[in-house]
């Protein structure tokens, strides 16, 4: 006669709750092979622990409990290999997007790091920046008319532009603002492009352009309201010190601080230009 083991007794023997035992019931995917109808008691045969085995079998290869029940309703092993092979891709998938959230994670750590390293705010320096490439888009507006508003909603565009693209979530973190060099040398700080830092792979995309290794002076900054003083500031630097702009103004935006009281993106920002020697100098 075959054993009627307990359901307290068959979790036991296969390290699971009891609860687990009447959810596989509930759903359907394990139900006891005796109800007393009396007492409501559950029991289980002990050939019963194969399925259990390959229910956790199932699980560790990541297996939901409906897909599991897929599986033992076609009753057919032929079946089993494309269900492997369909959780493989699905599993490549996972590990691709979870290697692009510690990207991410990497570069705005970075993107802290540097931030706590920044020099006093508003000081002009000078140094040699390499070739970098941007996503560039022109939201037809400029962003210094009406501040940071206009900012916000260009930048939503940007990044619903990017998804369809779909760039690394880790773009998000290198964004900025061009100012073409024809304003610039005019005093004038208008943009209606905003852009992101992106990788050689998606060079082959409309929009990418790229910036030069070139000699920069730059300055940081940390507020927004800040920005055309600090970029007026560069200019009379580069025309003291005998040197020509020597490209596009970009103001590349190092880190977004937390808003913790404010309801403004606090942001703190690297602005640069090319510079070269006037061509009249020694």
């Amino acid at each position: 006669m075959q054993e009627k083991i307990p359901i307290g007794k068959m979790a036991k023997l296969n390290n699971i709750t009891i609860q687990t035992l009447h959810h596989y019931d509930k759903i359907g995917l394990l139900s006891p092979c005796y109800i007393d109808p009396e007492t409501n008691y559950r029991f289980y045969s002990i050939k019963q622990c194969a399925c259990l085995d390959f229910i956790k079998y199932l699980k560790n290869m990541g297996f939901t409990l409906q897909e599991m029940k897929g599986v033992f309703a076609e009753k057919d092993a032929d079946s089993i290999p494309k269900l492997l092979d369909e959780q493989i891709q699905l599993i490549d998938q996972k590990m691709n997007e979870l290697a692009q959230v510690k990207k991410t994670l990497k570069v705005a750590a970075e993107n802290y790091r540097t931030y706590r390293q920044i020099p006093k705010m508003g000081v002009v320096e000078r140094g040699y920046l390499p070739e970098r490439i941007i996503y560039c888009y022109d939201g037809k507006r400029d962003i210094y008319e009406d501040q940071l508003e206009t900012y916000e909603y260009i930048l939503r565009e940007l990044r619903d532009l990017a998804l369809i693209h779909q760039f690394p979530t880790s773009y998000f973190c290198n964004v900025g603002s061009i100012t073409r060099m024809e304003s610039i040398k005019q005093r004038k700080l208008t943009s209606t492009e905003i852009f992101m830092f992106i990788d050689a792979t998606c060079s082959d995309v409309k929009g990418i352009e790229r910036l030069p290794a070139h000699e920069y002076v730059s300055i940081y900054c940390d507020h927004f309201s800040q920005e055309k003083e600090y970029a007026f500031k560069l200019i009379d630097y580069i025309v003291e010190n005998q040197l020509e702009i020597a490209g596009d103004y970009i103001c590349e935006v190092i880190v977004e601080l937390p808003c913790w009281t404010q309801y403004e993106r606090q942001m703190i920002m690297k602005l640069q230009i090319p510079v070269k020697k006037k061509s009249n100098s020694a």
